[in-house]
Order: structure tokens, then C-alpha cells, then sequence
């Protein structure tokens, strides 16, 4: 099992892998950020198509942060100056380039209408979607059921123009509505819906409270106090916090967003347009409840824990019950306005839930999208002093056989497969990926269980939002389909034969193999003429004291049950064949943690297929190739476990006499190569 997404991040990006992780800003104008298409009309929707560029799928994208919460005040300004005329889409100019062959991205707005909603999301939209929005103007009174059909013929008309592609609907509270209905008379359709604190909940909230109050208010009150509140709890109040920490005048910083909030909500919902918008609210709430039954498109449900309009976080749970194909992804810190919070990164959110396709079906190698700079922090910087306390040696095999110091001897040119051992719950795995990442900018394609990325049933098994970030970092459901499409892409596929019961071990089994009989990978390497590097790891038994495994835990009746009902509720892997390595038991073993020692990795010499595929065809050839792998890797942590003997470092303090004698920045030293 592999299981890539933590690790170790240095002080910042080097301006090297800064440079191999940019990707085209997708900025056409400095001053404009969207492109309002005037005489659209709503029987036929136009959106004149951007320019689509073919990506580099195994560079990183690199993060643009040019907009902010006071762009979406000042655009909305603009935007309604010149408004009128029916609803209609526009395309912003951030989302000009993309990737070949991106999906379409139709975002429904809230209550606002506005459409500016995924304004801080532009620049990373706009380089894997085709993205138009639907702007309903202010004086707009078009029923809830024309919306519906504007929105159906929009899609309809994209679907026949391209039927292998699925159509990303995007809907943000009452257009989370709104998606829902398109999507309950559209079953025909490949449809991904993405619903932020969908509006659903519209009778068990407060805004129903609103409509007796807001006909006896003066006018421009409305719902400026709740809308506020509700914008306050997420991004902009820690915005404001930040300001506070940094020396900033606080008051300063709130009086920009309340002014900002109070202009742009005076001139999108007047009172007469909010009593028109909270029965439309009402109606659609009804509409897409009354069809929820009919809604079979894939569902990623965002929920907000701080909503102070709508109980979304109950609802999100609701929903996730009712539909048949869907997932919920829970933000406690965030208020009802989701994609206003600059904490939320949408792209990072669909990436993570593994809802990024471009066909009919996900494809892990070709719709994968490389982690961005700060995707790469979040991932690593939690764990950084896993990569402190341990100190990793990684050490590699030069052609010649000569070992040295890095990863220099694996190849930088894939198709590569790295096939080695799994220490006790994966820990080698975050300075494995992290070292990779920072001095070859790789980014590992672990072949993962399946695990991380299903569930059979509900139960006592993390959701499977606990791996979203793994998932980011390129980890992979592992099967033969995928393994050789990440062959076919020329990837750097992690691979651990000894699976779930290497890494869940029992005692005295540290260090030991348990690899299947089959060869599994050798033939499928040399169809690609792939490299294969064993490698080998130690420095579990000096993290780490194993007290209780699995042997221990079934003695005891009621641990061996439970043991068996988280078994059963995830996918079982080689429950074709015999011997230990078929026994995938999910437990969590009891362990002593020691004062840390250090990790050791060594990488061997590559093993060559190109021009062995005749010959491995033959079984006994590729078994032959197959155990000499597994004796290269065993070779690597026989070697490891004697030279650590000599590292004077190994232990902690000695390393950290060494840092306070020459600085926490420099490099460790170990033993002699």
C-alpha cells in the first residue's frame, strides 16, 4: 500500500522548483476581470470560446493570488452599473487558457446573482475548465422554472457539441437549487454537481424569518446585517485577524469590508429585489426537494460548520444520505459565502475528492493534475518535524554501481517503478515524497489501497476525506488499469508488493518481505520498458516500539471483532490467493514511541526491461527478474541496518549537539559511503 500526501517542507520553495512548477498565468488584462457578453440571448445561450492550450500534465500549476474580496465588491459595482436584460452566462478573462480538452464549468450564484462568486478561484478554474458563470441582473424577475430551463438548454446544447465530456455544474446556495433540478431532468447527462451550502435547507432556516421583517424595514436594510455575519465568520474576519497580527489597523481593515458590503448590497438586493429573491428562494428550495429522487449525477456537497443563513451542515448530511452518488467535504471555520473564504480553494477541494475527469470516468494518470507550490506546503509543512526529528540519509546507486549521497542515481526519465519495502503504517512515505518532490521535482505516484478512496459500507473507517490530501499528491487506487496507464504516462510509480501486511506487521517482523509468489509487475514493465529501482528503508525500530499487533488483539474477543468489522468495510485486495500476504487486516497497532533515531533509504542500481519484453512474456523469466528485485531490496536494508551501526549521528542528541555547534540549517553528516 502506498500512501503519498505528508512530509517534510524546507524554510521556502527553491527558486528552481519555483520555475519548474509555473504554468501560463491565463491573465489577459490587468484591469478587467470578466467579459460581460452583451445581446445574449436566453433561448440560446453563446459564449465565445477561449483559448485552450495543451498542458504539461507532470508540471505543477503554478498559485496566483492577484484577487481578493474587495475585486468582487468593486467588479459587482461595475457589473450592475450597465445591467439589464434577461439572465445570461459570461466567461471571465483569468479562465482565457487551459488545458486541451477541459470540461465545462457552469456556476449558479447565490442569492446575489451577481455571478462574480468564484472570482478568487478564477486563475486555478480557468486552466483545467471551460468557466462560465450566469449572471441574473438585479431587476431580473425571470420565474425559478424558466431558470431551470435556460440552464437545461445550456447544457443540452454543450452536451450534443460534446457527449464524451462531462459538464461540472457548480451552484452556491440558491443555485445549489438550481443545479439540482437541471440535474433531476437530466439523468441522460454526465453531469458533475458541486453544491456549496445548497439553499435546500430554506425552510428549517432563518432567511424564511426575513420576509415579514423586510416588508415593514426602510428600505436598503434588508439582509445587509445577516449577509455581513454570515461573510464575517469565514475568510474576511480572519483576513481582518491577520491584519490585527501583522501591526495593520484593525480598524482600518473592517472599515474597508464594511464599506465595500454595504455599497455593493445596497444596489444588488434593494427591497423590493430581496422579498422577489426569498420567494424565489422558497420556491426552489421546493422544486429541488420534491426531485432529489430523481437526481443520479455525481455529488460533491461543500459544507459550512459556521453558516449563519442556512443549517448546512446538517443538510450536507442529509444529502449525502439521500443521493445516490455522493460526497460531503465539511468547512468549520468557514460562513455561509464558502467561495469568498481565501481559506477555501476549490480546485485543491475537487482535486482532493478525486472529481477532476475529463471522460467518462476518472483517469488517474491522464486527469491528474500536479500539486501547486501551496498545495505542496499544506501537504508537507504539518509534518516537518517528522523530517527533523528523524534526519533522513537517502542515498542512491549510480550506474556503475557506485553508491552516493541523494537521488542522482534514479533515473529522472520515467516510466520508473520504485518497488520497496513498507515500514511499519507507512512512515518512510513523507520524506520519501517530500525528497523527491525538493531535489528532483517528481512527484511520486503512489499505487495505494483502495481504502483511501472508498468505502463498502458506513462505519468505524476515517471518511475517506481524511486521505484528500494523499490524493493530491498523486496517490493511486492500485490496479493493473491504473499501473498501466501511469506506465503509458511515463510516471514514477511507488509500489509496495508486501501491501497492507507489511505495513501493519506483527512483532519480530521488522525488516521482513512479504511479498506474493506472483510477478505481479515485471511483464508490465517490460511492455513499457520501464526502469524498476529496488530500494530498501530502516529506522522503524528506532522510532517506535511495537507492544501490541494483531496476533495480540484477535485474543481478546471484543478487539477481534471489531478488527473484522473495519476489515469488511473497506475493499479486500488478493483475496484470490494464499499465504501471509493475503491477510489485509485494518487495525491499528499499539506502539511505544522512543526517543527518535534517523531513517536510512537506499535506492539500487535501476534494473533495465527495454528490449526484455520477448523474453519476460516467458513466466519463468519475469519470476526469475521478479526475485531478484525482491534480493536487491533485502540486499539495500542489509546494508542499511550495518552501515548505521557507524553513523555517530544516529542518535538525537547527537544530532542536536551537532546543529547547536554548527547551525540548525546545515546537514547532518553520517557514515562513511
Amino acid at each position: 500500500m502506498a500512501a503519498i500526501g505528508a512530509g517534510h517542507l524546507t524554510a521556502g520553495l527553491s527558486s528552481a522548483l519555483r520555475q519548474e512548477l509555473a504554468w501560463t498565468s491565463g491573465r489577459l488584462s490587468p484591469n478587467r476581470s470578466f467579459t460581460p457578453l452583451p445581446a445574449l440571448s436566453t433561448e440560446q445561450p453563446h459564449v465565445s470560446r477561449s483559448h485552450t492550450v495543451k498542458a504539461e500534465p507532470e508540471k505543477p500549476f503554478e498559485d496566483n493570488d492577484d484577487l481578493s474580496l474587495k475585486d468582487y465588491f468593486e467588479q459587482s459595482k461595475n457589473l450592475i452599473i450597465s445591467d439589464g436584460g434577461p439572465p445570461r452566462w459570461f466567461s471571465p478573462l483569468e479562465c482565457a487558457f487551459r488545458m486541451e480538452n477541459s470540461p465545462l464549468l457552469l456556476f449558479l450564484p447565490g442569492i446575489d446573482g451577481v455571478g462574480l462568486g468564484l472570482i478568487l478561484h478564477y486563475q486555478k478554474l480557468g486552466k483545467i475548465f471551460d468557466v462560465w458563470c450566469l449572471h441574473i441582473p438585479v431587476m431580473d424577475r425571470t420565474p425559478f422554472t424558466e431558470l431551470v430551463l435556460l440552464v437545461e438548454r445550456t447544457i443540452k446544447s454543450e452536451n450534443s457539441r460534446m457527449p464524451n465530456r462531462p459538464i461540472y455544474v457548480v451552484g452556491e446556495c440558491f443555485g445549489g437549487c438550481l443545479a439540482l433540478a437541471v440535474a433531476a431532468r437530466n439523468q441522460d447527462v454526465d453531469l458533475v454537481l458541486i453544491l456549496a451550502n445548497p439553499a435546500t435547507s430554506f425552510r428549517r432556516s432563518q432567511l424564511q424569518l426575513l420576509t415579514p421583517l423586510v416588508e415593514i424595514m426602510p428600505d436598503q436594510l434588508g439582509l445587509r446585517l445577516p449577509f455581513i455575519l454570515s461573510l464575517m465568520t469565514g475568510g474576511p474576519l480572519k483576513k481582518a485577524m491577520t491584519s490585527l497580527e501583522k501591526g495593520l489597523p484593525l480598524q482600518q481593515t473592517v472599515e474597508e469590508l464594511m464599506q465595500g458590503l454595504s455599497q455593493v448590497m445596497d444596489d444588488i438586493l434593494p427591497r423590493e429585489t430581496l422579498l422577489w429573491k426569498l420567494e424565489l428562494l422558497k420556491t426552489a428550495s421546493s422544486y429541488a426537494n420534491s426531485r432529489l429522487h430523481a437526481v443520479k449525477a455525481q455529488t460533491l456537497i461543500l459544507s459550512s460548520a459556521s453558516d449563519q443563513l442556512l443549517p448546512s451542515e446538517d443538510e450536507g448530511e442529509r444529502l449525502r444520505r439521500t443521493l445516490p452518488k455522493c460526497e460531503i467535504r465539511r468547512f468549520n471555520d468557514s460562513g455561509h459565502f464558502l467561495f469568498l473564504d481565501d481559506a477555501v480553494d476549490l480546485v485543491t477541494t475537487i482535486k482532493g475528492a478525486s472529481f477532476y475527469r475529463r471522460g467518462k470516468s476518472v483517469d488517474y494518470a491522464l486527469d491528474y493534475i500536479p500539486p501547486t507550490p501551496d498545495e505542496l506546503k499544506r501537504a508537507f509543512e504539518p509534518h516537518r518535524w517528522i523530517d527533523v526529528a528523524t534526519a533522513p540519509v537517502i542515498l542512491s546507486t549510480m550506474e556503475d554501481g557506485k553508491i552516493v549521497k541523494g537521488l542522482s542515481g534514479v533515473p529522472s526519465e520515467g516510466p520508473v517503478i520504485l518497488v520497496g519495502y513498507h515500514m511499519l503504517l507507512g512512515v518512510e512515505l513523507i520524506p520519501l515524497s517530500s525528497s523527491f518532490v525538493f531535489e528532483k521535482n517528481i512527484i511520486l505516484r503512489g499505487m495505494a489501497h483502495p481504502m483511501l478512496f472508498e468505502k463498502l459500507r458506513e462505519g468505524k473507517m476515517p471518511d475517506v476525506s481524511a486521505f484528500d490530501t494523499m490524493r493530491v499528491m498523486g496517490a493511486v487506487p492500485v490496479s493493473a488499469t491504473n499501473f498501466y496507464r501511469l506506465l503509458l504516462s511515463k510516471s514514477h510509480i511507488l509500489l509496495y508488493p508486501g501491501g497492507v501486511r507489511e505495513a501493519l506487521h506483527r512483532k519480530g517482523e521488522e525488516y521482513k518481505l512479504f511479498w506474493p509468489e506472483q510477478s505481479e509487475f515485471v511483464r508490465m514493465a517490460a511492455r513499457f520498458g520501464a526502469k524498476i529501482v529496488p530500494f530498501g528503508v530502516v529506522g522503524e525500530d528506532d522510532i517506535f516500539e511495537l507492544l501490541l499487533d494483531y496476533d495480540d488483539f484477535v485474543k481478546i474477543p471484543y478487539l477481534k471483532a471489531q478488527i473484522e468489522e473495519l476489515t469488511n468495510e473497506v475493499v479486500q485486495l488478493r483475496a484470490d490467493i494464499g499465504g501471509e500476504v493475503a491477510n489485509q487486516a485494518v487495525y491499528f497497532p499499539g506502539v511505544l514511541p522512543k526517543l527518535p533515531g534517523r531513517f536510512y533509504f537506499l535506492f539500487g542500481k535501476p534494473i533495465e526491461t527495454e528490449g526484455n519484453e520477448l523474453e519476460l512474456r516467458d513466466r519463468e523469466k519475469a519470476r526469475e527478474l521478479y526475485y531478484h528485485v525482491k534480493s536487491e531490496v533485502e540486499n539495500c536494508i542489509s546494508y542499511l541496518k550495518e552501515k548505521r551501526q557507524s553513523d555517530p549521528y544516529r542518535n538525537l542528541l547527537q544530532r542536536l549537539i551537532y546543529h547547536a555547534q554548527q547551525g540548525f540549517t546545515s546537514e547532518v553528516p553520517t557514515f562513511e559511503l
